[in-house]
């Protein structure tokens, strides 16, 4: 069975990602990411397909990266070049990066690189079940792409708070600092990111890919400089020994003994 279920719905132009680790809680591991690599290839191939929307199943959009699968790569991660890891640790940006728009539709939890998912997408609704949250100052590790995209989504103060505390986001609070577009009844959120797509899709795609592509420029204006320097200092985080205790404590459902270094 898929991590990930790919859906095209060619009657709309449009097509439906969803994260299928119910599980899990559709925790983030290496097979998701290889299939969703696959996904998106075959859907910016795809003429006919013009809008993109992500969403999970079951109760959660996703728990984030896979902090079990993450616990017994430790090693491997720490043997890995300085070319490879500034690459790993400049964050992956597959919505953002896609030449088509993608609409998240938060159907529940979305923390760590749940949260980063929804946040790469360029239109964002939730469920009135959906909450956020960046978790990764609780596990020794840093919250990697919101670092240099949430200031440019939200207001840079709301989004330290929630990368230095740890603290959870409800939907509410995310339609008031502008992350989330409207709140939605479980049951209509997914018809609402449909109707969405639908009127995206109607327009030219040219036009949308346009849009897309100069409010893209903007938005990672200068971003490169600072992807740079946060490969350096996550690296550095990265390889100490609290990243290593983090996701270890997690796996083993025990508070975490830091040590600062």
């Amino acid at each position: 069975m898929p991590d990930l279920r790919y859906e095209r719905h060619p009657e709309g132009n449009y097509a439906i990602f969803t994260m299928d680790r119910p599980d899990r809680l559709n925790a983030q591991g290496l097979t998701m990411r290889d299939e969703l690599r696959e996904a998106l290839d075959e859907f910016v191939a795809d003429s006919e397909m013009r809008v993109g929307i992500l969403t999970g199943a079951g109760r959660a959009f996703s728990a984030g990266a896979d902090l079990k699968e993450m616990s017994t790569n430790t090693s491997k991660t720490a043997a890995l070049s300085d070319e490879q890891r500034i690459d790993g640790y400049r964050g992956n940006q597959p919505f953002g990066r896609n030449p088509k728009p993608f609409i998240a539709a938060v159907n529940g939890l979305a923390i760590g690189a749940g949260m980063e998912r929804a946040c790469d997408c360029d239109i964002r609704i939730a469920s009135t079940e959906a909450y956020f949250g960046l978790f990764e100052v609780k596990r020794g590790i840093m919250a990697n792409y919101a670092i240099n995209n949430l200031s440019r989504l939200i207001p840079y103060g709301e989004a330290m708070y929630l990368m230095l505390t740890g603290d959870t986001l409800s939907a509410e609070e995310a339609q008031r600092i502008g992350f989330v577009h409207q709140i939605l009844e479980p049951d209509a959120l997914l018809p609402r990111a449909v109707e969405i797509a639908d009127m995206i899709g109607a327009n030219a795609p040219l036009a949308v890919q346009g849009t897309k592509s100069v409010a893209q420029f903007w938005r990672r204006y200068g971003l490169e400089e600072s992807m740079e320097y946060l490969a350096r200092v996550g690296n550095m985080v990265l390889g100490s020994e609290d990243a290593a205790e983090g996701p270890k404590a997690f796996a083993e459902k025990r508070p975490a003994v830091w040590q600062g270094r």
